[in-house]
């Protein structure tokens, strides 16, 4: 997998253990140029507003979590790589999420550039590529410019007049790689090591920039086992906040795993933990969530690696036990921001079910016998505590509820291993008022469907807000369930994804996921 015959070195600035420069998200070009007349590699680091000059030897490059994306078929072609998920920078989800966007430029060196990856470690692939919009569209091939693999070039020119070269960086794999490139110009080099830290595996803080090693620490010697977190924590996978029928009365509890193997909690002494790489930017018409381009931590409808998968679930009812729906109601929200959740109709418009922002309670019901899966949004990072009354009445018309406070922590900020589970007692700020943009009384179902290509257990993308009980934990479809307590119908499109209005659908979850998913569809046909 690695590039045979390549070895790391580097002729930049003294690399020294810390000081290094982490460049997490914003604007950077690589610059050839000359210096006193010899050829210099240099980064031009915008990322802060400001154009600093950086020696590749002190900066840290960090592709985030959030940059995992799904990997085009004609880009892994080209550079020899798998067509699984990568790790991308540039690619075509960039301009929804927070993350490094590093440019080659070519206009400072007088002349051509030929740049060459001349050494290579990293525990997978790495490859640079261009393929835009346009060339899929005309079934123009993938560039590919550099790579790790036997498939992939060594070396591509850039040109004098190149003012932005914007390839997708692609790397296969977590950890910490070290890229060295040597630049040319008129018969005169330059090399340097770059440092990337890919995914969240690794702090980037930690790792010695240029061509020095990760440095291996330990845990200090302990006389005692490290107390043990007062909540069980779940930071990824699959957790439905389920209604229960215990001892002839409604209880709210949490129901984590698969619909084979699964554990049941008291919401009270549950800690969900939506993961840093849950960030991203609000895009447009999701103004009830902030301003556009600003940040928020997302939990999209679809299975996401590494991401809590948060359901709503009544499969423990029986459609005759109950008469009418469930009602899941939003009383309060403690924390530092807003708390919202949504789905999107066949024509792409958010349908908002629970919004803080603008006021509460906000109800949510569903009808026995249910699995559904919504987006779920967070306006900051930090602590939040959110009460929910969760109420029905039997069909012999008994009224039950019960009524759960339980928390979240997002990003972080806080370690969620020390977070009192249940209502808390830590201070936080009062989340800030935002209207809503979305009509939220009486929603019409519709086809809002998850889909879940990779999670195991799972059952078909549904269009209704009711799944089979007997269907799987995973991949169901947006409740068509309505905000506020209404009775709307649950819709009624067939799940098989194929129709033009669940498409429609698709299309419009796949802005929330990245946009990813749109092009799965007509670029992952022709891979087995």
């Amino acid at each position: 997998m690695g590039a045979a015959g390549l070895v790391a070195g580097g002729s930049g600035a003294a690399r020294a253990a810390g000081g290094a420069v982490v460049l997490g998200e914003g604007e950077l070009d690589f610059t050839p140029r000359l210096v006193d007349g010899k050829p210099q590699l240099q980064i031009d680091d915008r990322s802060g507003g400001t154009t600093v000059t950086r020696e590749p030897s002190t900066v840290v490059l960090h592709a985030v979590q959030e940059s995992l994306q799904t990997t085009l078929s004609p880009v892994a072609n080209a550079l020899g790589t798998t067509d699984l998920d990568t790790w991308q920078l540039n690619g075509w989800e960039a301009a929804d999420i927070f993350a490094p966007e590093p440019g080659w430029k070519g206009t400072e060196a007088g002349g051509d550039t030929e740049v060459t990856l001349a050494g290579f470690d990293g525990p997978g692939d790495f490859g640079m590529a261009t393929y835009t919009r346009e060339m899929d569209s005309s079934d123009i091939p993938a560039e590919a410019h550099l790579g790790s693999t036997e498939a992939a070039p060594r070396s591509f020119t850039l040109t004098g007049g190149q003012e932005r070269m914007l390839p997708t960086w692609l790397f296969t794999a977590e950890g910490v790689y070290r890229l060295t490139f040597t630049v040319t110009i008129g018969g005169a080099t330059d090399t340097e090591t770059l440092a990337v830290v890919v995914g969240d595996d690794v702090d980037p803080a930690d790792v010695l920039p240029g061509d020095g090693s990760t440095p291996t620490s330990s845990a200090p010697p302990t006389s005692q086992p490290p107390t043990p977190p007062a909540a069980h924590v779940i930071g990824e996978g699959h957790v439905d906040m389920a209604a229960r029928p215990v001892d002839g009365d409604l209880e709210f509890q949490f129901k984590e795993g698969t619909e084979t193997k699964y554990e049941w909690y008291e919401p009270g002494k549950v800690v969900l933990h939506v993961r840093p790489a849950a960030r991203r930017k609000i895009p447009e018409e999701y103004e009830f969530l902030g301003t556009v381009g600003d940040e928020v931590w997302w939990l999209p409808l679809q299975q996401k690696a590494g991401l809590l998968w948060p359901g709503w679930n009544t499969q423990e009812y029986a459609k005759d036990e109950v008469g009418g729906r469930i009602s899941f109601r939003l009383d309060s929200v403690q924390g530092p921001g807003n708390v919202a959740m949504f789905h999107t109709n066949a024509m792409a418009i958010p349908v908002v079910s629970l919004n803080s922002g603008d006021g509460l309670p906000d109800a949510h019901t569903i009808s026995p016998g249910t699995h559904s899966h919504f987006n779920w949004a967070f306006t900051a990072e930090g602590v939040y505590r959110t009460t929910f009354t969760v109420s029905a009445t039997l069909a012999d018309g008994t009224k039950v509820s019960d009524t759960e406070t339980f928390a979240w922590v997002v990003g972080d900020d806080v370690d969620p291993g020390t977070v009192t589970p249940g209502t808390g007692d830590e201070p936080t700020a009062t989340p800030t008022t935002t209207p809503s943009a979305t009509p939220s009384a009486t929603p019409t179902p519709s086809a809002s469907a998850s889909v879940s290509p990779t999670a195991p257990d799972s059952a078909s993308p549904s269009a209704s807000d009711s799944v089979n009980s007997s269907g799987g934990q995973g991949g169901s479809g947006a409740s068509g369930g309505d905000s506020g307590g209404s009775n709307a119908p649950s819709g009624t499109l067939a799940s098989t994804g194929a129709q033009v209005a669940v498409l429609a659908a698709v299309a419009a979850a796949a802005v929330l996921a990245g946009g990813g998913a749109v092009f799965l569809v007509r670029r992952r046909s022709a891979t087995p």
